[in-house]
């Protein structure tokens, strides 16, 4: 989904008329506060918008009405000024479909201690109205986030942008149309999956299309647009001298741009925001896609190799999850391992697509080749990847139900210089560590393709996961194979009993 501007989280606050119209004027004005703290911080990523306080059944379920019908509106948070008798949220709450945040705050931060009277505590008693809505929310099975704490602190306006950034996720993925450019590799179970239960869960419409549909478009692209396109490549990269104009392999980059105009040009007339390549499968295509797939990853699109369709799916939803924060988001593969001296590590890599988002410095424009797909050599972006914080996130489908499976990483430069691997990669230090990491990743039955994201961190992704009803398996500092394998049998008897029948 794309916004006009940037997507809406609704304000919704709760009272009753029970106080009076002096003192709903009063709830009014205080939300409002609480609305501008929060808009204010300039720690959210989203438009925060007021609305007027919700009084009674009727026009509750009409602004959640509102709020299903409205594609900007991502999600809504709920705080309860005053005391708001809870049963006449129930069909309102029953309606909503959008991603809901209980906010537990009050406008004051100190207690007023010599002046408190029974005027001010019935005014400000959201430590009183927020037990009686979560209540019903736990009543009738909402799923929702529940943020505690001052609308003055950080934190809590962190913690709301991350639930906020993950409701942008799931908006996008809903809308989500995705293209498979032929099938997927050939006798590989992982990438295999349930279209129908993809879009049923998740919303994200996935269909093929032949290879020389995409080659007909790729062919129809005009020099003079391929001219502007190459004098770009010269510009943002450091281009390889054998790719420069008047070098040896000259065309072979011209003919990488005219894949990238044409491939951009067939996702963007379709509606496009994903699509997947299979290097099994490439019709008339002169070169595996590389350096288009790279770019278009960088503007957004969710891309998976070998026709990965869950993994670009994925990489579309954490890429809108990302938008703003200066930090990347890539398709990956675990590739191979350090097990020592020093501290064991991965390397993870692709053929040739990883995003040039999270390179840590300009990427070098190079042409090798390949050895698989039996085609020309074709052209790329080399780079290592930025070192930090970051978090690798797997989707599998186990049948009855599909897993996101994360490890929270450190992603470091290489011990030394890599100067024969010809792509883009990346190697990190995976929590607890790498033996542990890699026993729990494989008893989840977690995917080889990966999404690796500097910009979105596990709690974001449990929003995610929660907003999307999909179990999330979270490997970070503390996991141990035996707590590990406990969850993931605990869990298995929840989705199942959960699943109820169809």
């Amino acid at each position: 989904m794309s916004f006009a501007g940037k997507p809406q989280v609704w304000f919704l606050t709760g009272g009753q008329h029970l106080y009076g119209p002096e003192t709903l004027d009063q709830v009014a004005a205080q939300s409002q506060q609480i609305q501008r703290m929060l808009s204010e911080s300039g720690r959210i990523s989203t438009e925060i918008v007021w609305k007027p306080v919700l009084t009674d059944a009727a026009a509750i379920r009409g602004i959640m009405q509102e709020a299903n019908n409205d594609p900007s509106c991502v999600g809504v948070i709920a705080w309860m000024h005053t005391f708001s008798p809870a049963k006449m949220w129930i069909t309102g709450l029953d309606l909503l479909r959008k991603p809901l945040l209980h906010l537990h705050t009050q406008l004051n931060e100190a207690l007023p201690w010599s002046t408190i009277d029974m005027d001010f505590m019935n005014l400000n008693q959201a430590a009183h109205g927020d037990r009686e809505f979560a209540y019903i929310q736990t009543r009738i099975g909402v799923a929702r986030k529940t943020v505690a704490g001052h609308a003055s602190d950080p934190h809590l306006a962190e913690r709301i942008d991350g639930w906020a950034r993950a409701a942008a996720g799931v908006a996008h993925l809903r809308s989500l149309k995705l293209a498979r450019f032929g099938d997927n590799m050939r006798d590989v179970a992982v990438t295999e999956g349930d279209k129908v239960e993809a879009e049923l869960r998740f919303g994200v419409s996935v269909n093929t299309y032949g290879v020389n549909d995409l080659v007909a478009k790729v062919d129809a692209v005009s020099d003079a647009d391929i001219d502007l396109l190459v004098a770009d490549y010269a510009e943002t990269y450091r281009l390889a001298a054998e790719l420069a104009r008047g070098g040896d392999r000259h065309d072979s980059l011209r003919y990488a741009a005219r894949i990238e105009i044409g491939l951009r040009s067939f996702l963007d007339e379709g509606g496009f925001g994903a699509f997947t390549t299979n290097f099994q499968d490439l019709g008339g295509l002169r070169q595996l896609p590389g350096l288009a797939v790279q770019r278009l990853m960088a503007d957004g699109y969710g891309f998976g190799g070998e026709g990965d369709w869950k993994t670009s799916a994925l990489l579309a939803a954490v890429k809108a999850m990302g938008v703003g924060t200066g930090r990347g988001t890539s398709f990956m593969e675990d590739y191979t391992y350090h097990f020592g001296p020093g501290t064991p590590k991965i390397l993870g890599a692709h053929m040739l697509e990883v995003c040039p988002t999270i390179a840590a410095d300009q990427p070098s424009c190079e042409i090798h080749p390949l050895g698989i797909g039996d085609r020309e050599d074709p052209v790329r972006l080399v780079f290592d990847a930025t070192p930090g914080p970051a978090v690798v996130i797997g989707l599998a489908d186990l049948g009855d139900r599909f897993r996101l499976v994360a490890n929270e990483i450190t992603v470091v430069p290489p011990d030394e210089p890599l100067p024969n691997l010809s792509v883009a990669r990346a190697v990190w230090q995976p929590a607890p560590s790498l033996s542990t990491s890699a026993e729990c990743w494989l008893t989840a039955g977690g995917p080889h393709h990966t999404v690796m994201t500097h910009a979105v961190g596990a709690e974001t992704l449990r929003d995610f996961a929660t907003m999307a009803a999909t179990e999330l398996v979270l490997i970070d500092s503390s996991t141990t194979p035996a707590q590990f394998g406990d969850r993931l049998r605990w869990n298995a008897a929840y989705h199942r009993l959960a699943a109820g029948i169809r």
